[in-house]
């Protein structure tokens, strides 16, 4: 019986210490993710100083940027956890740690998800924005460049230890946009704004709908743990309801489906879409429905 005990205890001390060795090269190649950094070759964008242009950039921000970063973009609490960590979205205004970037920091951040350190940022959307065409990027960096200074100490990310290791497991989805976009590819055409198919789907992939909805739209799981699965927007799913772009709008100021459904802004940010322009959503719908 003790022979068998012995045995047994062997067996699990080489299991614990298994574990243990598991834990720290996960640990370890987790945070060598968050320190890793970037040598991208930043392609110049043109910031334009009219007030047309910083207008434009204003409308961008208000649908794209204000539902993490705040309605005045000082910053919020974005991830909050005594027992995952501490991650705020950055300070837009002049106050934060953009006061200090160049032209060519800005468009590193946006475009590619790198910071000026060469890091790559922590769940900042750049493989969606990296579609913004030159147009767009430049008013939007130029509206931000714009926004009076607001006071806002969030103070620095706390990433705790399990966290790390659930990043490293890919709990989190890819939150790490520098690995993911293919930094040297060529800019992908930009279509001219109106309603049309191609501008629909310029829409859709600058704001990043295939997080939640799938990379082929017809749904997927959100990386936000918890969160529900992400609808199909394709005619084979809730698109079906509406039979017309008029009706597609209206959801997007009410935030009530077809089947009178309200629907929960916290994981669908309807109230942040619903700032485009008809003529912005009628585009969105226009792709959709050429989706089979």
């Amino acid at each position: 019986m003790k022979k068998v005990l012995k045995w047994i205890a062997i067996v699990l001390g080489v299991m614990l210490a298994l574990l243990v060795a598991a834990f720290l090269f996960l640990f370890i190649s987790g945070q060598s993710q968050f320190n890793k950094t970037y040598d991208v070759q930043v392609q110049p964008v043109d910031i334009p100083e009219d007030a047309a242009s910083i207008e434009r950039g204003a409308h961008i921000a208000a649908y794209n940027c204000s539902g993490c970063h705040g309605e005045d973009y000082s910053g919020t609490a974005f991830f909050d956890d005594p027992a995952m960590g501490y991650i705020p979205s950055s300070n837009l205004t002049p106050a934060g740690p953009v006061g200090s970037y160049s032209d060519e920091d800005w468009v590193r951040a946006v475009r590619h998800g790198i910071g000026p350190d060469g890091k790559s940022l922590i769940i900042m959307p750049s493989q969606a924005t990296y579609y913004y065409s030159d147009e767009d990027l430049g008013a939007l960096i130029a509206y931000l460049k714009s926004l009076p200074p607001v006071d806002n100490d969030l103070g620095s990310a706390s990433i705790k230890p399990m966290t790390v290791l659930l990043v490293r497991l890919g709990m989190f989805g890819d939150i790490f946009p520098a690995e993911i976009i293919d930094h040297d590819a060529l800019r992908p055409p930009a279509p001219q704004p109106g309603v049309s198919a191609a501008y629909g789907e310029y829409l859709v992939n600058v704001n990043d709908c295939r997080a939640c909805h799938g990379s082929d739209l017809s749904g997927g799981v959100s990386p936000e743990p918890g969160s529900p699965s992400g609808t199909d927007l394709t005619q084979s799913g809730i698109l079906g309801a509406y039979s017309t772009a008029e009706e597609f709008i209206e959801f997007f100021r009410t935030g009530v489906t077809p089947y009178n459904k309200p629907v929960d802004p916290v994981y669908m940010p309807w109230e942040h879409y619903g700032l485009m322009t008809d003529e912005e959503l009628s585009a969105i719908f226009e792709y959709l429905i050429s989706l089979l």
